[in-house]
């Protein structure tokens, strides 16, 4: 067997379409008025345009989801950019809608985020690194609120803000454990006056998530004069519209809240916009990208982050709840060596058969499939294809979710792009045209707070109970008493299990869950609930990705992946 291109190998083989040709398939015109190219391979488009598509018919939404997967992920991406591919292979018209890479895993361990083999979205390059901009300008935006918290204060402190009370941290968009929790404003009276502080990983911003929630730019500036900054010493909220910043911090994301439009190695429109963290925050890519291409296009396929439990649940419940979406189909990405890791495995021992650790694995992909089934949306699996799987493991996958009613079909999308998902793409245009979906949320929306992480943990992921101490339930309340009740919740947890402790693998039941704390995203509209050891800024590994990229002797990087 020859030597396997990298993911890096294969994107620079590409021949790729000038950025126009590729919209034009989309019947999107030719001219400035809708769109920006941001070179030859990368274009924006424009929110008049955007607007313009408004009475249109929209197409069909499907959702990909996963797992829970192994550190090195399932292929969730590179599945989506398969099967938006193989659509397009059976005559079918279909954008793929992706989340924008955080710099973070690029450098840390998980990689990037542009799938991967012969199922990738191109430039790679560029959209793992800078891409357009975007990135920085929800990190700059943030931080320009933290700054103007900080120089309010220093000025007189005319909103009697508490200095102890400031909930809101600064981020970069780096795995940075060292800046998790800082003392700001020291150097004496020059300086300000001193307090505790933090840095989040960009990506778990608030100002993220109000990017990707939001319906329009008038609804973007409303979200951000609506986030908390802090409380007075009386506990009453203070909101950014309260220091002026929304009309700035808008300007700056005025640009970079146009979609972003790529093409997949088939030279198929990608529409990548936005990116959460799934373990903690919501994990979906920006509403209005999802609005856009379903405007553009017959079929849409977008990814949730991480396994069903966050990533499924996080965008039926909270991104659908707010927008109305309904998706036609969820695709659940499984892989035979997840499969066997939750069988009891050591990540060492996956390239080698073992049945018996396959069968008692797949306990894991049936919860995941009866929780899909719950939202009452039409469910298939995708097995995504590795090297050393075998047609024994394989087959008794199908077998599996044959006896659950439930259609697998083997994808080999890495190494041979849309023609290795045909048969999911056919799969897929079956179920989406059900006329029995009957979509519906876990929980109502009058629940109250606490009746809602309940649902959440004992419904999905089979907990016995939820742990939370005095402090906690009153803050709850107090959230209810400010008119919070009906916001949705975003759980905070490891992604590799469906408890809060990573290692117990498999379907684990009867587990406590408790909540160790608690943050209101008022502009957002949802209430972060942190559980286990999740952090918000992620460290580095012990052995970075970072070690390995550099720029050969031409120019060219090397070690991205």
């Amino acid at each position: 067997m020859g030597k396997f291109k990298s993911d890096i190998q294969i994107a620079r083989m590409a021949k790729m379409k000038p950025i126009k040709q590729v919209l034009s398939k989309l019947k999107v015109p030719d001219n400035s008025f809708a769109f920006s190219p941001q070179g030859r391979h990368i274009a924006k488009l424009n929110l008049e345009y955007i607007n313009t598509l408004n009475k249109k018919k929209d197409g069909k939404l499907i959702l990909v989801t996963a797992i829970n997967p192994t550190p090195a992920g399932e292929g969730k991406t590179t599945v989506s950019v398969g099967l938006s591919d193989g659509l397009n292979k059976i005559g079918k018209k279909s954008i793929v809608c992706l989340r924008e890479p955080s710099l973070g895993p690029s450098f840390g361990v998980k990689g990037g985020a542009a799938g991967g083999g012969y199922s990738q979205v191109v430039p790679m390059e560029q959209i793992n690194l800078h891409f357009t901009g975007d990135f920085h300008a929800i990190t700059s935006a943030h931080n320009l609120l933290s700054a103007l918290i900080d120089n309010h204060i220093y000025w007189g402190n005319k909103l009697n803000i508490d200095v102890r009370r400031v909930v809101w941290n600064r981020v970069m968009d780096m795995n940075d454990r060292s800046l998790r929790s800082i003392v700001v404003d020291l150097g004496g009276v020059a300086n300000g006056y001193p307090r505790q502080d933090g840095f989040d990983i960009t990506v778990a911003s608030e100002i993220m998530a109000i990017f990707c929630l939001s319906k329009n730019l008038k609804d973007l500036e409303n979200r951000i004069g609506n986030i908390t900054i802090g409380y007075t010493r009386d506990k009453k909220p203070i909101y950014a519209k309260d220091l002026k910043a929304q009309g700035p911090m808008t300007v700056l994301l005025y640009r970079a809240f146009r979609p972003n439009v790529v093409q997949t190695l088939e030279n198929n429109p990608a529409i990548i916009h936005g990116g959460p963290f799934a373990n903690i925050a919501h994990g979906c890519n920006s509403l209005l990208a999802t609005k856009t291409a379903l405007k553009l296009s017959d079929y849409v396929v977008t990814e949730a982050g991480f396994g069903a439990d966050l990533g499924a649940e996080k965008f039926i419940n909270i991104k659908c709840r707010k927008s109305g979406l309904k998706p036609s189909c969820i695709v659940i990405v499984a892989t035979i060596r997840a499969l066997k890791m939750h069988g009891g495995l050591d990540k060492h021992q996956l390239k080698k058969e073992n049945m018996s650790a396959l069968i008692k694995g797949m306990i894991n992909l049936e919860r995941h499939i009866n929780n899909m089934k719950k939202f009452g949306v039409p469910v298939t699996v995708a097995i995504n294809k590795f090297v050393n799987d075998t047609r024994k493991e394989e087959n008794a996958v199908i077998d599996f979710c044959k006896s659950m009613g439930i259609k697998a079909n083997l994808c080999t999308h890495w190494s041979e792009g849309g023609k290795g998902t045909r048969e999911l793409a056919k799969t897929v245009v079956k179920l989406s045209s059900k006329k029995n979906n009957k979509f519906k949320y876990l929980y109502d929306s009058k629940l109250p707070l606490f009746k809602k992480i309940e649902k959440i943990a004992i419904e999905l992921y089979k907990a016995s109970e939820v742990v939370a101490d005095t402090k906690i339930r009153s803050q709850l309340k107090e959230f209810e008493t400010m008119g919070y009740k009906n916001l949705p919740i975003c759980i905070a947890k490891t992604q590799y299990s469906f408890s809060t402790d990573p290692n117990l693998k498999g379907a684990p039941k009867d587990h406590v869950m408790q909540i160790r704390g608690l943050r209101l995203s008022s502009g957002a509209e949802f209430i972060v609930v942190f559980c286990g050891s999740i952090n918000t800024m992620p460290g580095l590994p012990k052995v970075p990705a970072a070690e390995n990229i550099k720029l050969n002797s031409n120019n060219e990087i090397e070690g991205l992946f």
